[in-house]
Protein backbone atom coordinates (compact mmCIF):
# COMPACT_ATOMS: atom_id res chain seq x y z
CA UNK A 1 0.00 0.00 0.00
CA UNK A 2 2.84 2.41 0.82
CA UNK A 3 4.52 1.64 -2.50
CA UNK A 4 1.25 2.22 -4.37
CA UNK A 5 0.72 5.61 -2.69
CA UNK A 6 4.32 6.57 -3.43
CA UNK A 7 3.99 5.64 -7.10
CA UNK A 8 0.82 7.72 -7.38
CA UNK A 9 2.25 10.72 -5.50
CA UNK A 10 5.93 11.12 -6.32
CA UNK A 11 7.12 12.17 -9.72
CA UNK A 12 10.77 12.40 -8.77
CA UNK A 13 12.24 9.01 -9.67
CA UNK A 14 15.42 9.49 -7.61
CA UNK A 15 13.43 10.33 -4.46
CA UNK A 16 11.14 7.37 -5.12
CA UNK A 17 14.11 5.00 -5.47
CA UNK A 18 15.61 6.31 -2.21
CA UNK A 19 12.33 5.79 -0.34
CA UNK A 20 11.98 2.29 -1.83
CA UNK A 21 15.48 1.44 -0.65
CA UNK A 22 14.82 2.81 2.87
CA UNK A 23 11.59 0.83 3.01
CA UNK A 24 13.36 -2.44 2.15
CA UNK A 25 16.13 -1.59 4.60
CA UNK A 26 13.54 -1.59 7.37
CA UNK A 27 11.18 -4.26 6.03
CA UNK A 28 13.69 -7.05 5.26
CA UNK A 29 15.33 -7.13 8.76
CA UNK A 30 11.86 -6.95 10.34
CA UNK A 31 10.63 -9.93 8.30
CA UNK A 32 13.82 -11.87 9.06
CA UNK A 33 13.50 -11.05 12.76
CA UNK A 34 9.90 -12.31 12.80
CA UNK A 35 10.84 -15.43 10.79
CA UNK A 36 13.68 -16.29 13.20
CA UNK A 37 11.29 -15.90 16.15
CA UNK A 38 8.71 -18.15 14.50
CA UNK A 39 11.38 -20.75 13.76
CA UNK A 40 12.41 -20.76 17.44
CA UNK A 41 8.80 -21.34 18.48
CA UNK A 42 8.36 -24.02 15.82
CA UNK A 43 11.52 -25.83 16.94
CA UNK A 44 10.43 -25.64 20.58
CA UNK A 45 7.00 -27.07 19.77
CA UNK A 46 8.53 -29.96 17.81
CA UNK A 47 11.04 -30.76 20.56
CA UNK A 48 8.37 -30.85 23.26
CA UNK A 49 6.01 -32.88 21.04
CA UNK A 50 8.84 -35.37 20.46
CA UNK A 51 9.24 -35.87 24.22
CA UNK A 52 12.24 -33.62 24.92
CA UNK A 53 10.69 -32.13 28.05
CA UNK A 54 13.96 -30.49 29.10
CA UNK A 55 14.05 -28.25 26.01
CA UNK A 56 13.60 -24.52 26.67
CA UNK A 57 12.80 -21.91 24.02
CA UNK A 58 15.29 -19.00 24.06
CA UNK A 59 13.02 -15.98 24.60
CA UNK A 60 15.84 -13.45 25.02
CA UNK A 61 15.33 -11.77 21.64
CA UNK A 62 11.59 -12.43 21.30
CA UNK A 63 9.08 -9.64 21.80
CA UNK A 64 5.34 -9.15 22.14
CA UNK A 65 3.17 -12.22 21.51
CA UNK A 66 6.19 -14.22 20.33
CA UNK A 67 7.80 -13.89 23.74
CA UNK A 68 4.55 -14.78 25.50
CA UNK A 69 4.08 -17.87 23.33
CA UNK A 70 7.69 -18.96 23.98
CA UNK A 71 7.18 -18.61 27.73
CA UNK A 72 3.96 -20.63 27.47
CA UNK A 73 5.83 -23.43 25.68
CA UNK A 74 8.49 -23.40 28.40
CA UNK A 75 5.77 -23.57 31.05
CA UNK A 76 4.18 -26.54 29.27
CA UNK A 77 7.55 -28.29 29.18
CA UNK A 78 8.14 -27.68 32.89
CA UNK A 79 4.60 -28.80 33.75
CA UNK A 80 4.93 -32.00 31.73
CA UNK A 81 8.34 -32.74 33.28
CA UNK A 82 6.83 -32.29 36.73
CA UNK A 83 3.91 -34.57 35.86
CA UNK A 84 6.26 -37.26 34.51
CA UNK A 85 8.46 -37.01 37.62
CA UNK A 86 5.41 -37.37 39.87
CA UNK A 87 4.18 -40.33 37.83
CA UNK A 88 7.57 -42.02 38.09
CA UNK A 89 7.65 -41.35 41.82
CA UNK A 90 4.15 -42.83 42.14
CA UNK A 91 5.16 -45.92 40.14
CA UNK A 92 8.28 -46.32 42.26
CA UNK A 93 6.27 -46.06 45.48
CA UNK A 94 3.75 -48.62 44.17
CA UNK A 95 6.57 -50.97 43.26
CA UNK A 96 8.10 -50.62 46.72
CA UNK A 97 4.69 -51.12 48.34
CA UNK A 98 3.97 -54.24 46.29
CA UNK A 99 7.45 -55.63 47.00
CA UNK A 100 7.22 -54.97 50.76
CA UNK A 101 3.67 -56.30 51.13
CA UNK A 102 4.50 -59.34 49.01
CA UNK A 103 7.54 -60.03 51.19
CA UNK A 104 5.38 -59.79 54.32
CA UNK A 105 2.83 -62.19 52.81
CA UNK A 106 5.49 -64.61 51.60
CA UNK A 107 6.85 -65.21 55.10
CA UNK A 108 3.67 -66.78 56.57
CA UNK A 109 2.82 -68.34 53.21
CA UNK A 110 6.18 -70.14 53.14
CA UNK A 111 5.42 -71.53 56.60
CA UNK A 112 2.00 -72.72 55.41
CA UNK A 113 3.53 -74.43 52.37
CA UNK A 114 6.24 -76.08 54.48
CA UNK A 115 3.75 -77.37 57.06
CA UNK A 116 1.45 -78.66 54.32
CA UNK A 117 4.42 -80.58 52.90
CA UNK A 118 5.12 -82.06 56.34
CA UNK A 119 1.46 -83.08 56.74
CA UNK A 120 1.53 -84.73 53.30
CA UNK A 121 4.39 -86.93 54.48
CA UNK A 122 2.32 -88.20 57.41
CA UNK A 123 0.33 -91.40 57.09
CA UNK A 124 -3.16 -89.91 56.84
CA UNK A 125 -5.94 -92.47 56.32
CA UNK A 126 -8.97 -90.19 56.43
CA UNK A 127 -9.94 -89.50 52.77
CA UNK A 128 -11.69 -86.25 53.67
CA UNK A 129 -8.57 -85.02 55.43
CA UNK A 130 -6.47 -86.00 52.42
CA UNK A 131 -8.75 -83.92 50.21
CA UNK A 132 -8.39 -80.93 52.54
CA UNK A 133 -4.60 -81.25 52.45
CA UNK A 134 -4.69 -81.42 48.66
CA UNK A 135 -6.77 -78.22 48.47
CA UNK A 136 -4.41 -76.45 50.88
CA UNK A 137 -1.40 -77.55 48.85
CA UNK A 138 -2.92 -76.44 45.54
CA UNK A 139 -4.26 -73.11 46.72
CA UNK A 140 -1.10 -72.14 48.64
CA UNK A 141 0.96 -72.86 45.52
CA UNK A 142 -1.48 -70.77 43.48
CA UNK A 143 -1.18 -67.87 45.95
CA UNK A 144 2.62 -68.07 45.82
CA UNK A 145 2.51 -67.96 42.01
CA UNK A 146 0.18 -64.94 42.10
CA UNK A 147 2.50 -63.06 44.46
CA UNK A 148 5.54 -63.85 42.31
CA UNK A 149 3.70 -62.67 39.18
CA UNK A 150 2.58 -59.48 40.89
CA UNK A 151 6.13 -58.60 41.96
CA UNK A 152 7.54 -59.46 38.53
CA UNK A 153 4.85 -57.43 36.73
CA UNK A 154 5.59 -54.43 38.92
CA UNK A 155 9.34 -54.67 38.37
CA UNK A 156 9.01 -55.30 34.64
CA UNK A 157 6.69 -52.33 34.05
CA UNK A 158 9.08 -49.95 35.84
CA UNK A 159 12.26 -51.44 34.33
CA UNK A 160 13.52 -52.36 37.79
CA UNK A 161 15.12 -55.60 36.58
CA UNK A 162 18.77 -56.30 35.87
CA UNK A 163 19.24 -57.06 32.17
CA UNK A 164 22.35 -58.89 30.91
CA UNK A 165 22.21 -58.87 27.13
CA UNK A 166 24.33 -61.45 25.34
CA UNK A 167 24.38 -62.97 21.84
CA UNK A 168 21.52 -65.47 21.89
CA UNK A 169 20.39 -68.02 19.30
CA UNK A 170 16.65 -67.55 19.50
CA UNK A 171 15.75 -70.81 17.72
CA UNK A 172 17.45 -73.00 20.35
CA UNK A 173 15.78 -71.18 23.24
CA UNK A 174 12.40 -71.45 21.53
CA UNK A 175 12.87 -75.20 20.94
CA UNK A 176 13.86 -75.74 24.59
CA UNK A 177 10.79 -73.85 25.82
CA UNK A 178 8.48 -75.87 23.57
CA UNK A 179 10.13 -79.10 24.77
CA UNK A 180 9.43 -78.25 28.40
CA UNK A 181 5.74 -77.81 27.60
CA UNK A 182 5.38 -81.06 25.66
CA UNK A 183 3.66 -82.96 28.47
CA UNK A 184 1.43 -80.06 29.44
CA UNK A 185 0.32 -79.63 25.83
CA UNK A 186 -0.63 -83.31 25.64
CA UNK A 187 -2.58 -83.04 28.88
CA UNK A 188 -4.62 -80.22 27.34
CA UNK A 189 -5.16 -82.09 24.06
CA UNK A 190 -3.11 -79.63 22.02
CA UNK A 191 -0.83 -80.31 19.07
CA UNK A 192 1.94 -77.74 18.73
CA UNK A 193 3.62 -77.16 15.38
CA UNK A 194 6.95 -75.30 15.49
CA UNK A 195 8.39 -73.95 12.25
CA UNK A 196 11.77 -72.26 12.07
CA UNK A 197 14.46 -71.76 9.42
CA UNK A 198 17.49 -74.01 9.21
CA UNK A 199 19.83 -71.03 9.54
CA UNK A 200 20.59 -69.78 13.04
CA UNK A 201 19.10 -66.44 14.07
CA UNK A 202 20.99 -64.44 16.70
CA UNK A 203 19.67 -61.54 18.75
CA UNK A 204 21.06 -59.52 21.64
CA UNK A 205 19.01 -60.53 24.68
CA UNK A 206 19.01 -61.76 28.26
CA UNK A 207 18.28 -65.49 27.91
CA UNK A 208 16.63 -65.65 31.35
CA UNK A 209 14.17 -62.85 30.59
CA UNK A 210 13.56 -64.06 27.04
CA UNK A 211 12.75 -67.54 28.35
CA UNK A 212 10.26 -65.90 30.74
CA UNK A 213 8.55 -64.21 27.77
CA UNK A 214 8.25 -67.53 25.90
CA UNK A 215 7.20 -69.31 29.08
CA UNK A 216 4.32 -66.87 29.66
CA UNK A 217 3.14 -67.13 26.05
CA UNK A 218 3.30 -70.95 26.10
CA UNK A 219 1.48 -71.02 29.42
CA UNK A 220 -1.19 -68.78 27.92
CA UNK A 221 -1.66 -71.25 25.05
CA UNK A 222 -2.00 -74.19 27.45
CA UNK A 223 -4.60 -72.38 29.56
CA UNK A 224 -6.76 -70.76 26.93
CA UNK A 225 -6.39 -72.71 23.66
CA UNK A 226 -9.33 -74.81 22.45
CA UNK A 227 -8.63 -78.50 23.26
CA UNK A 228 -8.11 -80.91 20.33
CA UNK A 229 -6.79 -78.12 18.11
CA UNK A 230 -3.38 -77.14 16.76
CA UNK A 231 -1.27 -74.24 18.00
CA UNK A 232 1.47 -72.80 15.82
CA UNK A 233 4.79 -71.12 16.54
CA UNK A 234 6.69 -69.65 13.59
CA UNK A 235 10.18 -68.17 13.67
CA UNK A 236 11.08 -66.07 10.63
CA UNK A 237 13.66 -63.49 9.62
CA UNK A 238 12.11 -60.38 8.05
CA UNK A 239 13.88 -57.10 7.27
CA UNK A 240 16.77 -57.75 9.68
CA UNK A 241 14.32 -58.74 12.42
CA UNK A 242 13.58 -62.03 14.12
CA UNK A 243 9.79 -62.47 14.10
CA UNK A 244 8.22 -65.06 16.43
CA UNK A 245 4.50 -65.68 15.93
CA UNK A 246 2.33 -67.60 18.40
CA UNK A 247 -1.13 -68.62 17.12
CA UNK A 248 -3.96 -70.61 18.67
CA UNK A 249 -7.76 -70.88 18.71
CA UNK A 250 -9.26 -69.58 21.94
CA UNK A 251 -11.72 -71.76 23.84
CA UNK A 252 -13.38 -68.63 25.23
CA UNK A 253 -15.13 -65.91 23.17
CA UNK A 254 -12.66 -63.04 22.71
CA UNK A 255 -15.09 -60.15 22.96
CA UNK A 256 -12.49 -57.64 24.18
CA UNK A 257 -9.81 -55.78 22.25
CA UNK A 258 -6.16 -56.77 22.00
CA UNK A 259 -5.16 -53.63 23.95
CA UNK A 260 -7.41 -54.66 26.83
CA UNK A 261 -5.92 -58.17 26.87
CA UNK A 262 -2.46 -56.65 27.39
CA UNK A 263 -3.65 -54.73 30.46
CA UNK A 264 -2.89 -56.09 33.90
CA UNK A 265 -5.34 -58.55 35.49
CA UNK A 266 -7.32 -58.89 32.22
CA UNK A 267 -8.05 -62.43 31.08
CA UNK A 268 -9.70 -63.92 28.02
CA UNK A 269 -11.64 -66.10 30.45
CA UNK A 270 -14.02 -63.39 31.65
CA UNK A 271 -15.84 -65.89 33.88
CA UNK A 272 -12.48 -66.57 35.61
CA UNK A 273 -13.06 -70.34 35.69
CA UNK A 274 -9.37 -70.99 35.08
CA UNK A 275 -6.52 -70.34 37.46
CA UNK A 276 -4.40 -67.35 36.60
CA UNK A 277 -3.65 -63.77 37.55
CA UNK A 278 -4.16 -62.10 34.19
CA UNK A 279 -0.58 -60.80 34.38
CA UNK A 280 1.14 -63.17 31.94
CA UNK A 281 0.72 -61.14 28.75
CA UNK A 282 1.46 -57.86 30.52
CA UNK A 283 4.68 -59.30 31.96
CA UNK A 284 5.68 -60.72 28.56
CA UNK A 285 5.17 -57.34 26.87
CA UNK A 286 7.11 -55.42 29.55
CA UNK A 287 10.01 -57.89 29.46
CA UNK A 288 10.10 -57.82 25.65
CA UNK A 289 10.33 -54.03 25.68
CA UNK A 290 13.11 -54.22 28.29
CA UNK A 291 15.00 -56.35 25.76
CA UNK A 292 14.44 -53.65 23.09
CA UNK A 293 11.88 -55.78 21.28
CA UNK A 294 8.18 -55.39 20.51
CA UNK A 295 5.19 -57.55 21.37
CA UNK A 296 1.89 -57.08 19.53
CA UNK A 297 -1.33 -58.97 20.04
CA UNK A 298 -3.99 -59.57 17.38
CA UNK A 299 -7.49 -60.97 17.78
CA UNK A 300 -9.53 -62.13 14.77
CA UNK A 301 -12.69 -63.89 15.89
CA UNK A 302 -11.44 -66.81 18.00
CA UNK A 303 -7.94 -66.63 16.50
CA UNK A 304 -5.43 -65.40 19.06
CA UNK A 305 -2.04 -64.28 17.73
CA UNK A 306 1.01 -62.78 19.41
CA UNK A 307 3.90 -61.40 17.34
CA UNK A 308 7.28 -60.79 19.03
CA UNK A 309 10.08 -59.00 17.17
CA UNK A 310 13.78 -58.44 17.89
CA UNK A 311 16.57 -56.93 15.83
CA UNK A 312 18.91 -59.57 14.38
CA UNK A 313 22.69 -59.40 14.94
CA UNK A 314 25.50 -61.29 13.21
Amino acid sequence: MVEFVALATFRDRSTLALLWFLEKLILVPAVLFIAIGLRKLQTGGKKIAAGDLGYQVDTKYLFWDFKGHGENLNSISKGMSKAVDERMKSERLKTELITNVSHDIKTPLTSIINYVDLIKKEDVEDETLKEYISVLNRQSARLKKLIDDLVEASKASTGNIEVNRVRTEIGILLTQTVGEYEEKLKENGLELILKKPEDEIFILADGRLLWRVFDNLMNNICKYAQPSTRAYINLDKEDKQAVITFRNISKYPLNISSDELLDRFIRGDSSRNTEGSGLGLSIAKSLTELLNGTLDLYVDGDLFKVVVKFNVIK
